[in-house]
């Protein structure tokens, strides 16, 4: 894994609008929603709430990594790269619950690994 450079954890603070989450499906296509109920776990853990997932709900249970794009005030593109993984319960369904507006369901966590970040085409290390 790999901890998110410190221009993404700033900006992460700028962020403007839903995220762009997109996962693929076992025969390799796309599935891209918005999402908006998303928290750092930790800077190499991203928490994305199942709120309404179906088609990506599918993918992640069969195996698909996973991209998630957020765009800030001066309009910079961050995406986020990695495995994922999907909680109904446990520490990181625990902890989506403590954030989660009561409104939204939260039927399950589902966790970006950190590997991959770009700000645009440039890939960052950090």
């Amino acid at each position: 894994m790999l901890a998110l450079p410190k221009v993404v954890k700033s900006s992460w603070k700028d962020r403007q609008g839903p995220f762009v989450f997109a996962t693929s499906d076992s025969d390799g296509n796309p599935n891209v929603i918005y999402v908006t109920c998303v928290n750092r776990y930790s800077d190499d853990t991203i928490v994305i709430a199942d709120n309404k997932f179906f088609k990506t709900r599918e993918n992640i249970k069969a195996g698909s990594r996973g991209s998630l794009l957020f765009v800030t005030g001066e309009k910079k593109a961050y995406q986020i790269k990695g495995g994922l993984e999907y909680y109904v319960s446990g520490e990181y369904y625990d902890d989506m619950k403590r954030w989660l507006d009561p409104k939204y369901p939260g039927n399950a966590a589902c966790v970006l690994r950190v590997e991959e970040v770009y700000c645009g085409s440039e890939k960052l290390s950090d």
